[in-house]
């Protein structure tokens, strides 16, 4: 089978995070360390043996000293079964191929073992995207890619499945950003290293018309008071387990001891059966 066109041009991606280092805006990369430590503190289980896969080293460095941490390059630099735990931090959505990636994070864990992958889900730059959209649509009537298509929660859960992970969880949380403008949130996002890389992108620049068009259209649409605009950014949990036999496990059709029937308090009829209607 031919394997299909990359969606993300990799030497661009790594490319603008090279050039976002010069000073960088991690602001929602903390906020997903902070909350990967509230929610690995619900497992209430010590991790000894830690990896973390991140574009940013630094932060994770800093936050966990004994980690093992790796960027998301397409070949995780993960030994087999080395690790009780692993957090892949906010890059997952620039992965050509996430299942492989999840499956790669799986195999480095231990039989038991946790993975905690935090990602950008599909609300994601809503109000960019439209307002992008919209700007290029009336001045030159046509469309071309510009932000990252990201996944909705749900596909995104199913990916923890086609990995292999057990108890499988996914849940997302909206962080809403506060701008001055559009232009002041695409700033933003060249210091995140997130802006364009897509493989079918233009490239040739963009005519500024239509930036200073979508900044009009994003300021009309999306004004949360005098001077400021919308971001929303979802960002989307995944969290899996290294398959174990010590984990619960689902029953086996037919093995149930206690009736549905017993427990609502009513009458079990075949499925064949004709009820009566209750009254005269």
């Amino acid at each position: 089978m031919q394997k299909p066109p990359d969606l993300v041009d990799l030497p661009a991606l790594v490319r603008n995070r090279r050039r976002a280092r010069a000073a960088p805006a991690l602001f929602l990369h903390e906020a997903v360390a902070d909350e990967a430590q509230e929610r690995l503190n619900e497992v209430n289980r010590a991790f000894t043996d830690v990896a973390v896969v991140t574009p940013w080293p630094e932060l994770w460095r800093a936050r966990l000293p004994a980690a093992h941490v790796v960027p998301p390059d397409e070949t995780l630099a993960l030994e087999q079964g080395a690790h009780d735990l692993v957090i892949h931090a906010l890059a997952l959505h620039w992965a050509n191929d996430p299942v492989g990636q999840l499956v790669q994070s799986r195999r480095a864990l231990r039989p038991d073992g946790l993975l905690l992958a935090a990602l950008f889900g599909g609300q994601t730059l809503t109000e960019l995207r439209a307002s992008l959209a919209e700007a290029e649509a009336r001045l030159t009537g046509g469309l071309s890619p510009r932000v990252l298509p990201m996944g909705e929660i749900r596909d995104l859960g199913a990916l923890l499945q086609r990995a292999g992970l057990a108890l499988p969880v996914a849940d997302s949380a909206t962080i809403n950003v506060n701008y001055r403008s559009a232009w002041h949130l695409m700033c933003d996002l060249r210091a995140m290293g997130e802006q364009n890389a897509l493989a079918m992108r233009r490239r040739r620049p963009t005519r500024r018309a239509i930036f200073d068009e979508a900044n009009r259209i994003y300021a009309s649409s999306y004004s949360t008071g005098p001077g400021r605009v919308r971001a929303t950014f979802e960002i989307v949990w995944l969290t899996g387990w290294g398959p174990s036999e010590d984990q619960p496990q689902p029953l086996r059709p037919g093995s149930a001891t206690a009736r549905l029937a017993d427990a609502l308090g009513t009458s079990e009829h075949g499925a064949g059966d004709s009820v009566a209607p209750e009254g005269d």
